[in-house]
């Protein structure tokens, strides 16, 4: 497999293949960090899309000595950061429970056949458990996300967002916390 700094070169020199490889290697991580903050797969896709199309452009701007990775999460981040200001986020309690009529869907994520006993609990799970990442404010859901979905480190999420390691790691806690929670509390 070709490493991303040799990929990258050869794209900066016109090779559209290597790009598109960057994108194959890279797209199921996007999809899964922007679908966790949109909560919406065709608006992730399109989203994803968006980003690498930002990162194509971008592309000479990146500098080899950073690790491609962060510096793809980092556009993908200012997307995202630019997504909420146009959209005026609506804010939604914590301890309030969707009403009625409202949606709350989750994102799809695919997982091996157990029984339909252990579907529907691991369902129900998922289910709860992706309501209450939607319920974290956007600023912990985004570092939960990056660390427990997309496996970043702290390191690399803190140079992302220009804050301190011990900055996101209280974050990522307090994400949690909220989480635990959450769950905790019964539906």
């Amino acid at each position: 497999m070709n490493d991303d700094q040799d990929l990258i070169r050869r794209a900066l020199q016109g090779d559209g293949g290597a790009f598109e490889m960057i994108v194959r290697r890279y797209q199921q991580p996007i999809v899964n960090y922007v679908g966790r903050m949109v909560r919406e797969r065709e608006l992730a896709l399109d989203i994803s899309q968006d980003v690498f199309l930002k990162v194509y452009a971008g592309l000479a701007s990146y500098r080899p000595q950073f690790k491609f990775s962060t510096w793809l999460f980092k556009v993908a981040s200012n997307y995202m950061i630019d997504y909420w200001r146009k959209k005026k986020i609506p804010t939604v309690s914590l301890d309030r429970s969707p009403e009625d009529g409202e949606e709350d869907r989750p994102v799809q994520v695919a997982a091996d056949e157990p029984s339909v006993a252990r579907q529907y609990e691991l369902r129900e799970l998922r289910s709860r458990l992706d309501a209450a990442i939607g319920r974290l404010p956007v600023s912990l859901r985004e570092l939960f996300v990056w660390r427990h979905v997309n496996g970043l480190s702290y390191e690399e999420m803190a140079e992302i967002k220009g804050i301190p390691v011990g900055t996101v790691k209280n974050r990522v806690f307090q994400a949690k916390e909220m989480l635990k929670n959450m769950l905790e509390e019964r539906p």
